[in-house]
């Protein structure tokens, strides 16, 4: 009897798990729904008579992918006269290493050809572009301006406009949100491909709307369209999208990464460990002469929102003190929306060179501007010229400003 009763009590807790997974299931898929958000290459069978009689050329790498998990050279080779394939950097299917140049190939799927625009050329040449009528673009941004495929994209609008062809950007989410814009903006002479205009640090912006204000602002004057998404809005974090997350290079495996981006990004012109060459690149700052508790304690008495940082110990196995154990601190970000990217890397920074004992240092390639100088915009950084507050709030303002200029160019609300 005993068992008997015990057998009907497991059946009635088993059947009611599965009825409130079933519920709950069937409200997690009604929610996913509700938030899915449809790219630019979703929508190309709203626009396919644009192409239609059109020799089509794409810049893409494996971030080029609908929400299908197609790859968008497939999607583009069915639906249209595809003849040309232009890869950024890291290469046509992602796998090149961050400042590796990417060599020109054939596609061993399609067969087409694949020129580089991160070797020899950066920008496509009247050869690239000869045998195309219309060169469109699909790559996944992270949000930050020291990336170099929204100057790929740039470059290429400055060809299309020089060489007559029609550019159309296929529209992705800024993965950090389309509301908050943090950090300076470049100065002249301080121009290169991780900074070719002067738009902030955390720009605030997707691809499309950016295209539209390379091409207005400074002067391109190409040709444009975007293939707009539908659904997205300015608060959506990727997470939100319900859209598959593709390694947008090597170093950026997730979106959690491409939010720390900005804020440890600028250690890339310094000797300080950034965490690359860890499993967690951009989510740790270090040095093997570093003290983690007193690094850790120093950041959390700040009380910067929406971030905690732990006393951590990794070794990298390429990058900055290859195989040396550094101390230093990994940041924990406990409010995304909260979180400033841009002033807690400042602050890290200013904190690092304080507890350094002289150690602390800048890159000098001896090629151009200093590394530092390229990534912040200009020399005042690397010169001392601002204490953490002054620079703060210089770059405040040259934010604001730019997000009132910037909004004449948004799509989404």
């Amino acid at each position: 009897m005993k068992n008997k009763r015990y057998s009907t009590w497991v059946t009635a807790m088993v059947v009611a798990l599965l009825l409130i997974g079933s519920v709950t299931g069937f409200a997690s898929s009604s929610q996913q729904e509700t938030t899915r958000v449809k790219l630019g290459i979703d929508n190309i069978d709203q626009h396919l008579a644009f192409f239609a009689g059109k020799r089509v050329g794409l810049i893409t790498n494996a971030t080029g992918m609908n929400s299908q998990y197609q790859s968008s050279i497939d999607v583009l080779a069915a639906k249209t006269n595809l003849v040309a394939l232009y890869s950024p950097e890291h290469g046509i299917r992602g796998a090149v290493p961050a400042g590796d140049k990417v060599g020109s190939l054939t596609d061993a799927k399609t067969g087409l050809p694949v020129y580089s625009l991160y070797g020899a050329t950066k920008k496509p040449t009247p050869e690239m572009l000869q045998n195309i009528d219309v060169l469109a673009f699909d790559i996944q941004d992270v949000g930050a301006r020291s990336y170099t495929y929204i100057y790929t994209m740039a470059y290429a609008m400055q060809a299309a406009k020089e060489n007559g062809k029609t550019f159309v950007v296929f529209d992705r989410p800024n993965p950090v949100g389309g509301m908050a814009v943090e950090g300076g903006l470049i100065k002249i002479g301080f121009e290169s491909f991780i900074g070719m205009y002067p738009i902030p640090i955390r720009h605030g912006m997707t691809v499309g709307e950016l295209a539209r204000l390379f091409n207005q602002e400074f002067g391109i004057g190409c040709d444009l369209t975007v293939v707009e998404m539908t659904g997205w809005n300015r608060e959506m974090y990727f997470e939100e999208t319900g859209l598959p997350w593709v390694m947008t290079s090597p170093n950026i495996p997730t979106p959690d990464t491409a939010l720390t981006y900005p804020a440890t990004g600028i250690f890339g012109g310094t000797n300080i460990s950034e965490g690359v060459g860890t499993t967690r690149p951009f989510d740790f700052v270090g040095a093997p002469w570093l003290d983690a508790e007193k690094f850790a304690e120093r950041m959390n008495a700040m009380k910067l929102p929406g971030v905690v940082f732990r006393p951590a110990y990794y070794i990298p196995r390429f990058g900055n003190f290859t195989g040396e154990t550094c101390s230093g601190v990994q940041l924990h970000v406990t409010d995304r929306k909260a979180f400033k990217p841009v002033r807690t890397g400042l602050s890290l920074l200013f904190t690092v060179e304080e507890l350094s004992d002289g150690q602390f240092a800048y890159k000098f390639s001896g090629k151009g501007a200093p590394m530092i100088d390229l990534i912040t915009g200009d020399d005042g950084l690397r010169l001392g010229r601002y204490t953490l507050d002054e620079l703060l709030a210089t770059w405040e303002q040259e934010a604001k400003a730019f997000k009132e200029m910037a909004k004449a160019y948004y799509i989404y609300q």
